[in-house]
């Protein structure tokens, strides 16, 4: 056989890896029935889980001094640490979460909710009841009390944009617990 050109050289090539590829698939056994690939989405959810795992635990070393500063009634050192953690961990909902409580707790109900609101807009495991993130209690208590605070400084100060604000994360918060999404 005398190859004429590049093209059947190519084409020669190609031929040659493909049943290569196609000999080390039936050497190594390619999962071919319904056990092999559960066994794999078994293998996949005990991966995530066990990174679930991981990252709870990471929150709990990391936050763990913002939640004994906040437990202790220290709100303004847990919001300074808070701020610092927040700037080395800026893609994380958990410093939100634990803004909007320590906000809540000082009462100052329309950045609590405004930080809640990021929180979960980063991450809606808080508001999972499954979750061992979750913060769902202190969320409910923030929709309940402000929904009522909130409400009456609108209708007193309608033209106020910051109330109004307030009021529609507090709705988006209500929302979210009742099982919306995004």
């Amino acid at each position: 056989m005398r190859l004429s050109d590049w093209h059947d050289r190519v084409h020669l090539v190609g031929l040659a890896a493909v049943l290569a590829a196609l000999g080390w698939l039936i050497l190594v056994g390619a999962p071919t029935d319904s056990a092999a690939r559960a066994d794999s989405g078994v293998e996949r959810a005990m991966e995530r889980q066990m990174a679930y795992q991981a990252r709870v635990a990471f929150l709990e070393q990391v936050y763990g001094p913002v939640e004994e500063l906040r437990r202790e009634g220290k709100s303004q050192q847990a919001l300074l640490m808070l701020e610092q953690l927040n700037r080395n961990y800026a893609g994380e909902a958990h410093g939100f979460i634990l803004q909007g409580m320590i906000l809540h707790e000082m009462g100052v109900l329309d950045r609590a909710a405004a930080s809640f609101v990021r929180g979960l807009r980063i991450n809606g495991d808080y508001v999972d009841q499954r979750s061992p993130l979750t913060r769902r209690a202190q969320i409910q208590a923030l929709v309940d009390e402000g929904h009522d605070r909130l409400a009456a400084r609108a209708r007193a100060n309608p033209d106020n944009p910051s109330i109004v604000a307030a009021l529609r994360n507090v709705y988006y918060l209500q929302s979210r617990l009742a099982g919306g999404c995004e």
